[in-house]
């Protein structure tokens, strides 16, 4: 019986990664860089968060980028502190754009925002030692568009801030996002027009997420590598956008996909978000938290992604 064309590209990345073991060793003995995004915690407080990170065995965080205002957010000595005592380090912070913020608005006002917030997390991730500030193009819960030039309004607007990126040393990492929540800018091709409009040294990165790419992609291992070294970071969840292991993703061969983009480099991480089924998310970084949930949520989480990488490396 003939496979079915998933099937078949999935049997391409088998092959590319096990010619990859055979002949270039040395590119899979370092392990991928396993972190979790902490906005959908809550408002639980960053040490009980740290704490549940570091039982997992996890050494990388995503911070919430809750700057929203200047007397807003996370202090960076007060973090750094929280994070040491835990055996913890940064690897981005995940930025928060809604309609209050939303580099592609109609109203200049919101625009301006969003322009005073990049600063802002900016000069947080810049003092907490991470490598990259997640950016959206559009207004996450916002799936209906203003008219047909929100577009070429973000990518303006962008370009205002794009040399304090580099100023801060610090990577854009635009991210699609599925049309059920934002009203552009779904796939990993329509994120590399993007940069490619923007056209600026700051603003060259790709932040995947896998429960995005469900909906807006053929084949979510084939679309990782055609992001090839653009992608920094990879929001993860199952295809349930629950726990790792508790849907149907194809972790292995996106594990693979991984390892022959090279993505065990420094600067490049693995980050669970597992937000759960529904429609617009962002709610959930205002709510209270079940602590024993998150936990079942972290530690199946990380245990399956390692047993999956242990597998398909053994």
């Amino acid at each position: 019986m003939a496979k079915q064309h998933y099937e078949a590209k999935n049997e391409r990345i088998r092959a590319a990664f096990q010619e990859l073991r055979k002949t270039h060793p040395e590119r899979t003995k370092r392990r991928l860089a396993l972190s979790w995004s902490n906005w959908g915690f809550g408002r639980e407080p960053l040490a009980d968060s740290a704490a549940r990170l570091q039982a997992a065995g996890i050494r990388h965080i995503e911070l919430h980028g809750n700057h929203y205002g200047p007397d807003l957010g996370y202090r960076p000595a007060e973090t750094l502190k929280i994070l040491g005592d835990h055996g913890l380090a940064v690897a981005g912070v995940c930025g928060m754009f809604s309609a209050d913020n939303d580099l592609s608005s109609n109203r200049a006002g919101h625009r301006q925002a969003a322009l005073d917030y990049i600063r802002r997390e900016l000069d947080f991730t810049a003092a907490v030692g991470g490598s990259y500030l997640l950016v959206v193009p559009g207004a996450v819960g916002r799936p209906a568009k203003y008219d047909d030039a929100e577009f070429d309004r973000s990518v303006e607007t962008l370009q205002l801030v794009a040399d304090r990126f580099v100023e801060r040393g610090i990577q854009a990492a635009v991210e699609p996002i599925r049309a059920a929540e934002v009203s552009f800018c779904h796939t990993i091709a329509d994120a590399r027009r993007y940069l490619d409009a923007v056209n600026h040294p700051g603003i060259q990165h790709i932040n995947g997420d896998v429960y995005h790419m469900q909906v807006g992609e053929a084949h979510i291992p084939s679309a990782l590598l055609e992001a090839g070294d653009r992608l920094v970071n990879l929001h993860l969840a199952d295809s349930n956008r629950c726990a790792l292991g508790d849907g149907a993703l194809d972790l292995d061969t996106l594990i693979m996909a991984l390892y022959l983009l090279g993505f065990n480099r420094d600067g490049c991480y693995a980050t669970p978000e597992p937000l759960g089924p529904g429609g617009d998310p962002y709610p959930a970084m205002h709510g209270k938290p079940n602590p024993a949930v998150l936990d079942r949520l972290v530690q199946q989480t990380a245990t399956y992604f390692r047993e999956r990488e242990n597998a398909i490396l053994a």
